[in-house]
């Protein structure tokens, strides 16, 4: 007899980032003495957040091909520099008037700059890939091996100090960036150990989720709640309109650009590493990961259909590709 688990949480938007996350939160909230009843490995399982995402950023970065071509380069960078850019500008409004510090009361309670900027930092990569190889060309899939440098806390540390809020030592910075950077170098000298190691990148998503929830108090969830679906919304509309005339600018159709315009799930990630970085952050933390949790959700549920319906205006783009870049989109949807 067999339980199609993996199928049931699948069908979940976001649901191997959400799922676990939400079952290690529920055990945080109603029995809290847990991890330290049973202790040992099990005790771990809770505790091992960052552990585990050093490990998934080193994956995650053997999958990232530096020999990508100039058209993978130039829509890659554009979408990347364009998301980012958004962030920063962001980050800098909300620094001026929010600080480090998240909002305490009122129905804004839990927003922070640190959730904002994390939100809409990182693209889902998924996603994203899944539609441009039902709505657009295999280049345009291609194009995500540039936007993994989304991934990880490094640019959202990044934005928090452009923004004028408190920095993090040179060290710290280069240790955010380091897991992923080693991955890199060990994926592109040797093909085979990007294959092996690129094959763990979604079998780590639900452990550090698990870890995270496991750090969360669902009883402030009800107020994140309708925080986490206007962020989502606003991650979709601010960063969809941009994206949308970049990537006609690039030669495409707009349609890339819409399909970029979500919250990756690891994004949920970010809050915790970037408060064990600086302890300033630990007050904005947890209420930023339900915040982005939520955001994943709304944006996996919204992008889809705003995909589909900026296709069924401007056409799907099916233009037949030449040489390299027509090879290297899927070594990199395989790799993702």
């Amino acid at each position: 007899m067999q339980i199609p688990i993996k199928r049931a949480i699948e069908k979940v938007p976001g649901g191997m980032m959400v799922v676990p996350l939400l079952a290690g939160a529920l055990i945080a909230t109603f029995y809290p003495e847990t991890p330290k009843y049973f202790g040992s490995f099990t005790g771990a399982l809770f505790s091992g957040a960052l552990t585990i995402l050093a490990v998934f950023y080193v994956c995650m970065g053997a999958s990232i091909d530096f020999k990508a071509t100039p058209y993978i380069v130039k829509k890659g960078g554009t979408l990347l520099i364009v998301k980012v850019g958004i962030a920063v500008l962001l980050g800098l409004v909300a620094g001026h008037f929010l600080g480090e510090a998240p909002i305490v009361g009122g129905m804004f309670a839990g927003i922070s700059t640190l959730a904002i900027v994390a939100a809409m930092n990182d693209t889902n990569g998924g996603l994203y890939m899944a539609l441009m190889g039902q709505y657009g060309r295999p280049r345009d899939v291609g194009a995500y091996t540039i936007m993994t440098l989304e991934s990880g806390p490094f640019l959202t540390m990044i934005t928090l100090g452009v923004a004028g809020l408190s920095a993090f030592p040179v060290q710290t910075l280069i240790g955010a960036i380091l897991p992923l950077l080693v991955g890199m170098i060990i994926g592109n000298l040797d093909r085979e150990m990007r294959d092996f190691l690129s094959k763990a990148v979604p079998v780590m998503i639900p452990f550090f989720a698990f870890a995270l929830g496991a750090g969360l108090d669902l009883s402030k969830v009800w107020q994140a709640g309708l925080l986490g679906l206007g962020l989502g919304v606003a991650v979709v509309v601010v960063t969809g309109i941009p994206l949308f005339l970049a990537d006609r600018l690039t030669g495409g159709n707009g349609v890339a650009g819409v399909a970029a315009a979500s919250t990756a799930g690891n994004a949920a990630a970010v809050p915790a590493i970037v408060a064990a970085a600086n302890p300033i952050y630990a007050d904005a933390a947890g209420p930023a990961t339900i915040l982005i949790a939520a955001c994943v959700v709304v944006t996996a549920i919204l992008v889809p259909v705003l995909t589909a319906w900026t296709a069924s205006i401007v056409g799907r783009d099916v233009e037949p590709v030449d040489g390299d870049a027509a090879s290297a989109a899927p070594a990199a949807l395989a790799r993702d």
